[in-house]
């Protein structure tokens, strides 16, 4: 399958979703999702998949159960290549702000952020995570996830990693606002070359995190 780049409407698409994040929106363009945005990103995973693995597109309805915020859709097309949830991801997604790229761990279940808080307060394998932030920092990666205000507990407030330790979920994103690479067979070459400079962190999650044996609770 060749991708040749998100369609010519894509970020026009999300840019009247966000405005009217309504059913009759959705029906009445739900064509040009699916030429525009959601078979390009298709496409783009089968390319990627014989170096990072086989990938899935998020469908594109919101999970409104238990939000107070009751909009049907999301206002963006996700997709991911991963271990199992919480295990180590890499993570793309198209919408208003244009190619959304990102590697970590989305989320994490009780046994895996535990490890995850071992591993980054233990004095060999938390220096050896800073060591691989501050290079994908250089480059221009974002580290983002959800964070406590304060320390997790049991742990030293004054912990040299204290800011790391707090996190519950911990990635690194990179961001290409809406151009015209998004369109051509270029933006498979960002997101390649993106996936490959996260892998390292993915691989750290895979190791230090791993798979959940408790399961995910809302």
């Amino acid at each position: 399958m060749e991708f040749t780049g998100f369609g010519e409407h894509a970020i026009d698409f999300y840019d009247g979703l966000v405005a009217d994040n309504s059913k009759a929106y959705w029906d009445d363009h739900k064509h040009v999702y699916q030429r525009d945005v959601r078979a390009p990103m298709e496409a783009l995973l089968a390319v990627l998949e014989p170096e990072f693995g086989k990938g899935k597109v998020f469908r594109p309805y919101r999970d409104v159960r238990f939000s107070k915020d009751k909009t049907p859709y999301k206002d963006h097309c996700g997709a991911v290549v991963e271990l199992g949830r919480g295990g180590g991801a890499h993570y793309v997604s198209v919408g208003p702000e244009g190619l959304f790229v990102a590697g970590g761990s989305f989320a994490m279940a009780s046994d895996q952020l535990a490890r995850f808080r071992e591993s980054v307060a233990d004095d060999l394998r938390g220096p050896a995570l800073e060591k691989l932030l501050a290079g994908l920092t250089r480059s221009g990666w974002e580290l983002r996830g959800d964070k406590l205000k304060r320390a997790p507990r049991g742990v030293d407030p004054e912990h040299a990693r204290i800011e790391l330790l707090k996190h519950k979920r911990f990635y690194v994103a990179k961001v290409w606002p809406p151009d015209d690479v998004l369109h051509e067979p270029g933006c498979l070459d960002r997101v390649r070359d993106a996936w490959h400079q996260v892998t390292p962190l993915v691989d750290w999650c895979a190791d230090h995190i791993g798979l959940t044996e408790v399961g995910f609770r809302r």
